[in-house]
């Protein structure tokens, strides 16, 4: 049954970034109940069912079952029927209240929920969100679904003020926000309980690859149809965000010179670090409550596991954003020795499929710094045990706040001026200072 949706549910800023409404509103506006087919019920079944949907079963085996039955029920996009983002709505929640080996799974040291996993499960979820907006009319019922699915990037992930309680259920919600030929756009919100009221803790947008059911190519998705104007303009909202990505993937400091602006900044760097009293090469001065970024990371080398293998046997793509996320935590907090609360992630791009079988080298590096602020680029390298070769998976990019003022972070070599000029970009960008030209 199509639901009718409250305006305030699709409520579009002039940014055209849609936010999310109180949760008791939207929940009493469509009804929504655990009996309620929009309802996918905890983490742990929304698993299973979409292992059930592709055909997958419980255990590890070293060479997969082929799936390679499946492509001939692979629809053409004509044969596609359009859906609205009403059809993908769809929810599921982590129930801390009432499972005690799931707090320990989810729970920090200061007893906060460890945000590191709800990215895991943010990223499943988003999965789950793509299976709800595929509508194929004439697969048969006993038929599994002929698709794959792969993470293309996550972005504007920004957290709210609240602090999360290990004791109190969350909630994960969102639906298909856009659609290219073959890839879905997904806007997930995560929410926690708070005196019987869920309140959010962020919202992210994922973009999804379509795959076919061999991972071999691409596959075609359901167009939209918006079913009112609140849609459309999330609908034209994301024409503009994809845009924006491919402009400011083609305007990357590691493909263009900086600007002239950036270029100022450089060589203000490189008097402040300069000294003026010796013409020696290669010797640099550190100003006072300064740090070298060249001395300002850290690194960590993971084994992949079978235990990490997403439904088709490469590392699971939240796997991979939980460890980065909670390295850039630690860089962070060693970097000020206090206190380092995540504000916001930008530009979560997964560039290599892992196999289980790797090494995966995670390296957080502060490479921006203002007053309280900490921004951390973490690189993913996945190392071949074999050849020995190293090629980088995901960069991320995160945003830490700290109780106090920072030192100030100062590059050496001209590759770190570049890190530092792309750090400020990011920083920048995630405050919302240059959402459109990037400065």
């Amino acid at each position: 049954m199509m639901r009718n949706f409250s305006r305030s549910y699709f409520a579009i800023s002039n940014s055209l970034v849609f936010q999310r409404p109180l949760a008791s509103v939207l929940f009493r506006s469509v009804g929504l109940q655990k009996n309620d087919a929009s309802f996918g019920g905890t983490m742990a079944e929304v698993k299973e069912k979409i292992m059930t949907s592709l055909g997958l079963e419980e255990g590890y085996e070293p060479i997969p079952k082929t799936r390679e039955h499946l492509m001939k029920y692979l629809p053409k996009a004509e044969n596609l029927p359009p859906r609205s983002m009403q059809d993908s709505f769809t929810s599921a929640i982590i129930p801390l209240s009432t499972d005690k080996q799931l707090q320990d799974k989810y729970v920090a040291f200061l007893g906060h929920v460890r945000l590191g996993r709800l990215m895991e499960d943010m990223d499943l979820f988003a999965v789950w969100v793509c299976h709800q907006h595929l509508k194929i009319p004439d697969l048969p019922k006993s038929v599994h679904l002929p698709y794959t699915f792969v993470t293309v990037l996550a972005d504007k992930i920004t957290f709210s003020d609240i602090r999360t309680n290990i004791t109190e259920d969350i909630r994960l919600s969102g639906h298909i926000s856009w659609v290219g030929r073959s890839s879905m756009e997904v806007v997930v919100w995560l929410e926690q309980k708070d005196h019987g009221i869920y309140k959010k803790i962020t919202r992210a947008l994922f973009l999804f690859a379509a795959r076919n059911a061999t991972n071999t190519s691409s596959a075609p998705v359901n167009a939209i149809s918006p079913a009112s104007d609140e849609e459309r303009n999330i609908l034209l909202g994301g024409e503009k965000r994809k845009q924006n990505r491919q402009k400011i993937q083609a305007e990357s400091i590691f493909k263009v010179e900086p600007n002239d602006f950036e270029q100022t900044i450089m060589y203000d760097l490189y008097k402040r670090t300069t000294p003026l009293n010796t013409m020696e090469l290669n010797v640099r001065v550190l100003p006072g409550n300064c740090r070298w970024m060249s001395k300002s990371f850290i690194v960590s080398t993971i084994p992949c596991f079978p235990e990490n293998r997403n439904a088709h046997y490469k590392v699971f793509g939240g796997f991979i954003m939980r460890n980065a996320l909670e390295i850039s935590w630690a860089a962070a907090r060693l970097y000020n020795k206090s206190p380092a609360k995540l504000k916001h992630i930008c530009d979560i791009s997964f560039e290599k499929p892992v196999s289980v079988s790797s090494f995966i080298k995670m390296s957080a590096y502060v490479v921006y710094t203002q007053a309280n602020y900490i921004q951390v680029m973490t690189v993913a390298d996945v190392l071949d045990a074999a050849s020995g070769e190293q090629v980088t998976s995901n960069v991320f990019y995160y945003t830490f706040t700290t109780p106090s003022t920072v030192p100030e972070v100062l590059p050496q070599s001209y590759q770190e001026t570049m890190w530092y000029i792309q750090g400020r970009r990011k920083f920048r960008y995630s405050l919302g200072l240059d959402a459109q030209n990037n400065l």
